[in-house]
């Protein structure tokens, strides 16, 4: 098994030709904000009629339902929260990008978008979150995905992945 390839781009997740790409959901399945309403703006109403028929999603779990009109082929919907508009804490962003992961893993995709997990809506600090995802990335030991790409609108998100995924690099 190769090692995970994991790119740093600033890019618009709905512009993504992967795969699959993660939206921070909530358990409801309603795609009202952030990430969120981009991907249902972008790939169809489908997408969030999908993921409303499996809620509730409970954080920690991921339902995988089309992309629509997107440029990736699915969309993975892991919840960061319970209710559209919470605040949350970073354990949840673990768990989120976990289940996205295991979802992806099971479906046997190969490239993966994956925003700021809870930094939106959610409020999670960007260096918080995204040592949170790179861990996560860097413990999930399956073949699949095999490529990821960390996807930030801004700078301050795009340097905060870089830093984390340079940290994790020196500690392993």
């Amino acid at each position: 098994m190769g090692a995970m390839q994991i790119h740093v781009a600033k890019s618009d997740l709905t512009e993504l030709p992967v795969d699959a790409v993660v939206n921070p959901a909530n358990s409801q399945g309603l795609m009202s904000g952030g990430v969120a309403a981009a991907l249902r703006e972008r790939g169809g109403q489908k997408i969030e009629d999908e993921a409303r028929a499996s809620a509730p999603i409970a954080v920690g779990a991921a339902v995988v339902t089309t992309g629509g009109l997107l440029h990736a082929r699915h969309v993975i919907h892991a919840p960061t929260m319970e209710l559209p508009g919470m605040k949350i804490g970073v354990e949840n962003v673990r768990r989120a990008t976990r289940a996205a992961l295991i979802a992806a893993a099971r479906f046997g995709f190969e490239t993966i978008g994956m925003p700021g997990m809870g930094t939106g809506v959610g409020g999670v600090a960007y260096d918080e979150a995204a040592r949170a995802i790179v861990d996560e990335l860097r413990v999930h030991k399956q073949p699949k995905p095999s490529t990821i790409y960390l996807v930030a609108l801004t700078d301050d998100l795009l340097n905060a992945f870089a830093e984390a995924l340079r940290n994790a690099i020196t500690v392993a």
